[in-house]
């Protein structure tokens, strides 16, 4: 049965997640340029244009400094695919973007390749009870599509069409309002909403008293300073792990256990300052180098016991290894003490539960194994004790999340992006 815990609840601060809706013309992409200057402070901006490159006309002209611009990457994006947006969230990631724009979001939802038009393909497959039941992978496709979004590690500022809204009573049409080109509820989504018209942007939605009702004509860096100092009132979630790693009493387990978190949150790429050099530093690299400095010395042994033998043996069913010949090499008198039978036996299971436990996964255990253990193995019977009791601890840690593949596969992403 699953544990629970409660804990004391902490505000972190956060990075920002906005919408400007608006009808054509209303100053959406050039609002989100000048905000996200502001957001940015010197960091990167990155654009998924959807609107023909439309983007392009706020970029830089070549020799006429004299022209406002700003500046930008660009992405053009003609087919508005959930898997397409998944794709740019990740270039996005690894380019080190500070500030993502999407301009349009709307075409996600009813463009060519979006979720509207995915239903109307889910609809016509054979065997298919029609749009009702096509809504279904699609829905999860959403959801795919918003976790990537909204897990992104810097800023995110999105763009979506609004139109005309009418009402039919009896014969007569009658104009209600606009309505936003996007699945209803999608405002719920972001932090702050601003209303586009003619330039003048009016908070409608926001989590931040301070912000609510808010009208601003041009909005620009200052009301972007306004959001940050709203995002800002809270704890830093990367300071709170480098006190974890600092604080007296640091265990190796520990210090896994703060990797596979920083992962999940996708942090071990955020900058900050080496909380001993006060050199700027990578939050991975200083939570594996930590980490080593606590990791358990293998204590040497007298001599080779039968017993280990054996369990190098017995592993070997468990492992996919060979069984030990006599030809093999055995432990010296000066080497550490080799993985026990009942490791390589938990192993197996531990293996299994985060997807890898099928006798043709063997390559792929062995290749996250030398991550994780920091060298290379050709099989398992080359483990050290505690390199096994290492393995197990990163193995144990992801078989207790929610989804123990994929958190795996994360921590497992994250050991190999890193330098040697």
């Amino acid at each position: 049965m699953t544990t629970f815990t409660f804990a004391p609840a902490t505000r972190e601060t956060a990075k920002a997640r906005i919408g400007l809706q608006g009808p054509g013309g209303s100053g959406k992409t050039k609002t989100a340029l000048r905000m996200a200057e502001g957001l940015a402070k010197g960091g990167l901006i990155g654009v998924v244009d959807t609107e023909r490159g439309s983007a392009l006309k706020y970029a830089p002209v070549p020799g006429r400094p004299d022209i406002e611009a700003h500046k930008f990457a660009h992405l053009p994006m003609a087919f508005c695919s959930p898997e397409n947006l998944k794709a740019a969230v990740k270039a996005a990631e690894e380019a080190r973007i500070a500030v993502l724009i999407v301009d349009s979001w709307s075409h996600f939802w009813a463009g060519r390749g979006g979720l509207l038009a995915r239903v109307d393909e889910e609809a016509k497959k054979g065997g298919s009870g029609g749009k009702f039941t096509a809504w279904g992978p699609v829905n999860e496709l959403e959801q795919e599509m918003l976790d990537a979004l909204l897990n992104f590690p810097g800023h995110v500022i999105v763009t979506m069409r609004t139109k005309n809204d009418y009402e039919m009573e009896g014969k007569k049409v009658t104009k209600v309002g606009v309505k936003t080109v996007q699945r209803e509820g999608a405002e719920y989504e972001v932090d702050v909403v601003i209303d586009m018209i003619a330039g003048t942007g009016t908070v409608t939605k926001t989590r931040y008293t301070a912000l609510d009702g808010a009208c601003v004509h041009h909005p620009g860096p200052d009301f972007a300073e306004a959001i940050l100092e709203q995002l800002g009132q809270g704890v830093d979630p990367v300071q709170v792990i480098v006190d974890e790693l600092v604080r007296e009493g640091l265990t190796y387990e520990r210090a896994l256990e703060v990797h596979g978190q920083a992962n999940s949150r996708r942090l071990l790429l955020a900058d900050l300052l080496h909380p001993k050099t006060g050199e700027p530093a990578k939050l991975g690299d200083v939570i594996k180098e930590f980490g080593q400095a606590v990791k358990p010395v293998t204590t040497p042994v007298t001599a080779p016991s039968s017993q280990a033998t054996d369990a190098e043996a017995e592993a070997a069913a468990y492992s996919g290894d060979p069984e030990p010949s006599d030809d093999m090499p055995r432990s010296a008198a000066t080497e550490p003490e080799p993985v026990t039978a009942p490791q390589m036996r938990m192993m197996h299971a531990c293996f299994a539960k985060v997807g890898l436990g099928h006798k043709d996964s063997r390559a792929e255990r062995l290749r996250v194994t030398s991550l994780i253990i920091g060298r290379e193995i050709g099989s398992a019977n080359e483990l050290t004790k505690d390199e096994a009791q290492t393995l197990l601890d990163a193995l144990t840690y992801s078989g207790e999340q929610e989804n123990p593949a994929a958190d795996f596969a994360a921590m497992v992403d994250g050991l190999a992006k890193q330098p040697a």
